[in-house]
């Protein structure tokens, strides 16, 4: 029987019912590590432990799933598990590495550290940061940040609100230089990673064909995925999401390996843009589908 879950923070069992949801929808967030074991199994009684207690003193800067091999026969089945314990590192819905064997705790950490996983501050969970709202009307944003930088040149949070506002307007090229030279403590904050983004679809517009030309190149050879591609960042930058995902996703369909994985990282790309957290969930589940056929 498993201990109560309250006594084993950020583990849960997984099943089969339950596999996507919380294993492969989850790892778009935050990597999951996948534990295969069995109560018979005497090596998967030492490293349990060990998962356990760096899942608790990582504090959710990844979840264990373990994964009971006699009671999900087609989990394991799925994964080819051949010998237990085994444990995979699911991130962005796929597997990117594991092991097999009651490993030390030392190599476990350096298994993690290997994969940019770090603990992470516990209080990180009780205060998220709060996301700004955009602005109503960015041309009157961009002119009263102006000032407000006019009046302290030295804040550089300023220039990033600057760039963000640029980037509503259009003004790709200025927005990039701001963003350029923001110091290193403001470079990697969610608003200037989001900015990025969202500059990075602007980008490639520079001398790309307009939405007409790109739509009857589509219908003329459903699989011209590059047309595809740059259609979906029209949609993207003009604000049309739904349309935007849905060329991304149709690319993923006809071939996920397009452009060393193209179609994945721009759908990755995009959902760091978009806002509407809905509209967003509804296609990390749709990609996710996606990547396990």
């Amino acid at each position: 029987m498993s201990p109560d879950p309250a006594a084993r923070p950020h583990v849960f069992d997984a099943t089969t019912a339950t596999f996507e949801a919380e294993v492969l929808q989850k790892s778009l967030q935050t990597p999951v590590l996948v534990d295969f074991w069995a109560e018979w199994c005497g090596p998967c009684k030492a490293l349990g432990p060990i998962l356990e207690k760096l899942a608790a003193e990582y504090h959710g800067a990844f979840e264990l799933a373990k994964v009971d091999t006699e009671a999900e026969p087609q989990i394991a089945q799925a994964f080819q598990i051949r010998s237990i314990p085994t444990v995979f590192l699911v991130k962005d819905g796929q597997i990117v590495d594991g092991f097999q064997g009651a490993l030390p705790e030392g190599q476990v950490r350096e298994f993690l550290t290997h994969h940019g996983v770090a603990p992470a501050e516990a209080a990180a969970e009780e205060a998220p940061l709060e996301q700004p709202a955009p602005p109503a009307d960015p041309h009157a944003d961009v002119m009263r940040l102006r000032k407000e930088i006019e009046a302290e040149p030295d804040k550089a949070e300023l220039k990033l609100d600057l760039a963000l506002a640029l980037l509503q307007t259009g003004a790709a090229a200025e927005a990039g230089q701001l963003l350029d030279a923001l110091p290193a403590n403001l470079s990697t904050d969610d608003r200037a990673i989001r900015a990025r983004a969202r500059l990075g679809f602007a980008t490639l517009l520079k001398d790309a064909p307009p939405p007409q030309v790109l739509e009857a190149a589509i219908a003329a050879n459903p699989d011209d995925l590059k047309a595809r591609h740059l259609l979906g960042v029209h949609h993207i930058v003009a604000g049309d999401a739904e349309a935007g995902f849905e060329q991304f996703l149709e690319m993923l369909r006809r071939n996920r390996d397009f452009e060393d994985a193209l179609p994945k990282k721009a759908l990755i790309d995009a959902f760091r843009v978009v806002e509407d957290e809905d509209m967003v969930g509804r296609y990390r589940r749709k990609m996710s589908s996606l990547l396990l056929v």
